[in-house]
Order: structure tokens, then C-alpha cells, then sequence
């Protein structure tokens, strides 16, 4: 079985996001939407939309974002259209909050384990295709956020959020935190979420993981560790499960002494068992060939 190509460049510039996604031989058609995140107000590692304008026109996408489904500056439309417009988003693209309506897209997952359907931003089925475009870092509950966090959590509105982060118990956002899942449960909710997305745009995606101001913390915080690793790279693939786990490799295989503390931060949550079941879940694989683009 032919291995899943991860392209991979070491320098971070807005030119080398556009050569990685044309090393994939994918152009994505029709609508395109482009899952970004748009960071918590006070966040400051985010990746700006000066940075990622010139991909974004490239694909000539449409940002998309969900609410969240915890307090903040993005779990109402309102505010996270405020915030959109102070983080300059608003500015250089056409922005949808998928989720502003109350009616989600419900996809079905039929081989899920802890949940059996998902629920997505109404606007998803807007578009034709989607451009996953993730900066890769830590996070404080799935342990590392990449392209599998932004097809679960960040696709999910904020009512599918909490379907997931309770491993299938409410969609009532004002619960959330009552109902407490078992964390492995989590993980595989998000690798089951993710799953039903991947089927939903029917191979019509591409994926972009930026490894820079890698915190352990996510962008979702307001108040959030300096990063603790020097940047790596650019990396692309068609495969969301094979670029997360040449992400987490290549952390690994750094000599940076700030990868045990970005480690400790990903394994204490179990985090790479996201990556485990999508793979059991037979839409990516966790053999890949990284190719290195000059």
C-alpha cells in the first residue's frame, strides 16, 4: 500500500504555504472554504491574516469559523464577528461563521464508537471544498491541535462543540463542563467527528499545518504560555491523520530542549490517541512519506 506524501518546508513564509499546497497536485474547486482559527481576543500566538492572505487568495476562499461553545469572545455570532473584524480578518476576506443560525448540518457517523452523528455549522453546505489551513501548537484539553482539531472541534458549531468535548451527552452549551468524559472518550469523539467531515466534502480537501509559535497552549486562550520550541516548518498532505503524526514526529525528532515541556503537554493529555483511532477509523494513515521541498 502506496505511503500517504507529507511535503515538508523548513522556511515559514506566506510564498512556501502556496508552494506546499502546490507540491499536493490538488486544486480545490467551485466554493472553497478555508478553516482557520481565529484566536481568543488577548491570544498572542495565532497565526495573523496578513500571513495567511496570500494562500487564502490563492484558493480565492472564504475564511470559516464556528463559535465556541465555553465564554469568551467567540461564542456568540456577535462578538466573534467583532472579533473577526479586530483580528483583521474582515478586512481581506469574505468571513462565515458557520454556526450563526441556529439549524446545524447533522452528519451521520454509522461505525462511530461514542458518537453517531455529528453536528456541523448550517453554511458548511455552502461549499463545494475545504482548505484546512492549522497552526500546529499544544492544547490545554486534546493535548496538540492540528488538522484533526480543526475538522472536529473547529468545523463542529457550538452546540456539535459540546456533543463532542461531553462525549455524546448534551449539545447545551450552558452543560458543558457539568458532564466531565472520560478523556479517551474525547479523543475518539474528535477522531469520529473528523471522520464525518472527510466524508462530507468527498475527498475535495487539502491540508496545511504551520509549525511556529508553538505554545503548549492552544490559540482558543486568552491567556497562554510563549511558545517553547523554535519554529520547524511548513508541512502539506492530502492525508489529515499522516500530516498530524509528521507533525508530532518531527517534534520528537527535534533537538529543541523545549520539546520535552511541549511533549509533556501532549502526552499527559494522551493526545496522539486522536491520531490512533482516525487511523483506526481507515481515512488517513500513520505511514507517510515526507518529502522535503527546497
Amino acid at each position: 500500500m502506496e505511503k500517504s506524501k507529507v511535503f515538508y518546508i523548513k522556511d515559514i513564509t506566506p510564498e512556501n504555504v502556496i508552494k506546499a499546497y502546490e507540491a499536493l497536485g490538488k486544486k480545490l474547486t467551485g466554493n472553497v472554504a478555508v478553516k482557520v482559527h481565529s484566536g481568543e481576543e488577548g491570544n498572542q500566538n495565532y497565526l495573523h491574516p496578513e500571513f495567511m492572505r496570500p494562500m487564502i487568495e490563492y484558493v480565492n476562499g472564504t475564511v470559516v469559523e464556528c463559535n465556541t461553545a465555553y465564554d469568551g469572545m467567540r461564542n456568540t455570532t456577535e462578538k466573534h464577528k467583532e472579533l473577526m473584524e479586530n483580528h483583521g480578518w474582515s478586512k481581506y476576506f469574505n468571513v462565515d461563521i458557520m454556526d450563526s443560525e441556529d439549524d446545524d448540518v447533522i452528519l451521520d457517523i454509522p461505525d462511530g464508537e461514542i458518537i453517531k452523528e455529528n453536528f456541523v455549522g448550517k453554511n458548511m453546505k455552502n461549499y463545494n471544498s475545504m482548505l484546512v489551513l492549522s497552526h500546529f501548537k499544544g492544547h490545554p484539553m486534546g493535548g496538540y491541535g492540528g488538522a484533526l482539531k480543526q475538522l472536529s472541534i473547529g468545523c463542529a458549531s457550538s452546540r456539535g462543540k459540546s456533543w463532542i468535548h461531553t462525549a455524546g451527552i448534551t449539545k447545551d452549551q450552558t452543560k458543558l463542563w457539568d458532564y466531565v468524559a472520560k478523556q479517551d472518550d474525547f479523543l475518539k469523539a474528535m477522531a469520529e467527528s473528523a471522520k464525518s467531515v472527510i466524508e462530507y466534502f468527498k475527498g475535495n480537501m487539502a491540508f496545511i499545518n504551520i509549525m511556529c509559535n508553538m505554545s503548549v497552549d492552544c490559540d482558543c486562550c486568552a491567556v497562554a504560555e510563549d511558545p517553547c520550541m523554535k519554529d520547524i516548518g511548513i508541512l502539506a498532505s492530502l492525508d489529515p491523520v499522516a500530516i498530524d503524526k509528521a507533525c508530532i514526529d518531527l517534534v520528537n525528532s527535534s533537538d529543541d530542549l523545549g520539546k520535552e515541556h511541549f511533549l509533556e503537554r501532549v502526552n499527559s493529555r494522551h493526545g496522539t490517541y486522536t491520531i490512533d483511532c482516525a487511523a483506526n477509523l481507515g481515512y488517513g494513515s500513520k505511514e507517510y512519506e515526507l518529502i522535503t521541498i527546497e
